[in-house]
């Protein structure tokens, strides 16, 4: 049966998706106030991104494996009995869904996006 991954991995991928995020936003008021850093501030949200989105897509490759190995799909519809290795797994499955953090990934991302956007208009408006 797979295992969640530990709270601290877990936490860590979330960081480090929101700084990448955060930094990609921030390019265009660093633009206006100091150019000279949006080429390493790039590096660090590409290079962040890459670890976070490398992270999800092994998150997802195990929930989709759990799913098929254990043909959970065909035996939810009722065509075959659950054992009680196959719940086991769909605990996994539904625990790994309702701790995952990334709700909050997006609505951080989705405010700091409308501040990135507010923050380039306002600069434009004033150069």
């Amino acid at each position: 049966m797979p295992k969640l991954t530990p709270r601290y991995i877990m936490y860590g991928a979330l960081f480090t998706g929101l700084a990448a995020s955060i930094a990609f936003r921030t390019i265009v008021i660093l633009e206006h106030v100091e150019p000279a850093w949006v080429r390493p501030v790039w590096y660090f949200a590409v290079i962040g991104n890459f670890f976070f989105f490398y992270y999800r897509f092994r998150i997802s490759v195990k929930r989709k494996n759990a799913i098929r190995e254990n043909r959970l799909l065909d035996k939810v519809s009722g065509k075959e009995p659950l054992t009680d290795e196959d719940r086991d797994v769909l605990s996994y499955l539904l625990n790994s869904i309702t701790k995952s953090p990334e709700n909050i990934n997006y609505v951080i991302i989705s405010l700091f996006s409308l501040l990135a956007i507010a923050s380039d208009l306002a600069f434009t408006l004033l150069d």
